[in-house]
């Protein structure tokens, strides 16, 4: 081995022998857990009610900030549109240079010799009916983005109040199917020790055995719904998909249903859906006011103050240059092809789609509030019954069980009763949530949040 390649050798293994004993003094890494992001501990639990839940939603909703961008530039269009009736002042400077003749006059007519400056301001109006009919229709506009965007908060209240209840109710679902299973495998129990005492046949553990099977299966499945209601409300409430949080459970806490004639009071001054179609219908009525107007001459009219001269200056050989001009201009539309008859006509086809648009969201008012108060009445009058069938289940499955160990009641009968107990319990919990999603959705109607 050659010199070099012997003092290569000795360098390669002083590196590795580095490289291992700074891989001994580094801490074992820690393998990254579901609730950790870049191997950083997860966020502190937030606890939400209905209402934080709503307000984070209105955060992070990308379909209602996009209602909400549209109000803004609405808005915006509004202030332009006010800005065009009012006069414009701008500030002219320019330098024109004309090949000379060998005068002062320059070799163009237009043009007041080889040098010219001009430094002066400009005021412009212009007066026609087109602008006052394009500020009405910008107003107009601004008031169905301002629907539009009510609209949007409303379905989005309808769609956290669905998510936050229907993970609530999930959350009991696999609280009463735990506690089918735990009484399952306490039934299994008993079956094996009353076969054993020579009380009740093999087939009775045979049932048992498949009865807890059902219920781990079931259970299986609740947690899985479960998990998928809170991925389904994590996404509409939080930008950091990895937060950790819980609900407070009010699922309980019915709200009271307002008589059906306050009801369809409130939902005549707060509808959105109608405030949207008769802001459409004006803004369609302005449109063809707009579209009309092309015929007729608009006056325009300018002011100008400051100096045009062949020096840059305030007065030139004794005489001041600093004046002041006007022009009044009347464009009078003459002949454009058709093009304005055109305009109209298509503004007259969207005021005509606005009218039956706006006749159809009334039909549909009518319609949805019926539907919505009776789904709300029947979901309230089905909570006593379904409450009432819960208790009755859990003490039908008490007595069964008493009967079962006394010798008085077969498996099948112990079975049915637990498979009862949670299916009540279940439904209980589907018409909490029921009720509290029809609410929102006739709350979209009265705008009563």
């Amino acid at each position: 081995m050659h010199m070099s390649q012997k003092i290569t050798a000795l360098i390669a293994c002083v590196l590795l022998a580095a490289v291992a004993s700074q891989a001994q003094a580094m801490p074992p890494a820690q393998a990254a857990s579901p609730g950790t992001i870049n191997g950083q501990s997860p966020a502190a639990t937030v606890s939400l009610t209905l209402a934080d839940a709503l307000a984070r939603a209105r955060a992070n909703s990308p379909q209602f900030q996009a209602a909400l961008t549209q109000l803004g530039i609405a808005r915006e269009d509004r202030v332009q549109a006010r800005a065009a009736l009012l006069p414009g002042v701008d500030y002219n400077n320019s330098f024109i240079y004309t090949e000379g003749n060998g005068t002062s006059t320059g070799r163009f007519i237009a043009n007041n010799g080889p040098h010219e400056y001009i430094s002066q301001g400009a005021v412009q109006q212009a007066v026609g009916l087109g602008q006052f009919a394009d500020y009405r229709r910008a107003a107009a506009a601004q008031a169905l983005a301002r629907a539009r965007a009510e609209i949007a908060a409303r379905g989005l209240t309808v769609t956290v109040v669905r998510e936050f209840y229907g993970l609530l109710a999930a959350q009991g679902k696999t609280q009463s199917t735990q506690a089918a299973t735990d009484e399952a495998l306490h039934f299994l129990d008993n079956s094996r020790k009353l076969e054993q005492g020579g009380e009740v046949a093999h087939s009775d553990v045979i049932k048992a055995r498949i009865q807890a099977n059902d219920q781990q299966r079931a259970l299986q499945d609740a947690k899985l719904n479960e998990q998928n209601a809170r991925l389904t409300l994590a996404v509409l409430l939080f930008p950091n998909f990895f937060q950790d949080f819980s609900l407070v459970d009010d699922l309980a806490a019915t709200p009271a249903l307002l008589p059906i004639a306050e009801v369809q009071q409130m939902a005549q001054k707060n509808n959105p859906e109608l405030s949207a179609a008769f802001a459409a219908l004006e803004v369609a009525n302005h449109e063809v006011t707009v579209a009309r107007a092309g015929h007729l001459p608009t006056l325009v009219l300018d002011y100008f103050y400051g100096i045009d001269a062949n020096h840059f200056a305030v007065s030139t050989d004794g005489i001041r240059n600093l004046g002041y001009s006007a022009a009044a201009t009347l464009n009078i539309p003459v002949w454009h092809w058709g093009a304005i008859e055109s305009k109209v006509k298509q503004a007259e086809l969207q005021r005509h789609q606005a009218q039956v648009e706006l006749s159809a969201a009334q039909r549909q008012a009518i319609a949805d509030l019926q539907s919505f108060y009776s789904e709300a009445e029947t979901a309230r009058g089905q909570l006593d019954t379904l409450r009432n069938s819960a208790e009755l289940a859990a003490d039908s499955l008490r007595l069964t069980n008493l009967r079962y160990q006394a010798g008085e009641a077969i498996a099948l009968e112990v079975v049915d009763a637990q498979n009862t107990l949670t299916q009540a319990r279940n439904n209980y919990r589907d018409g909490e949530a029921r009720y509290h999603v029809a609410i929102a959705n006739l709350q979209t109607l009265t705008g009563a949040f």
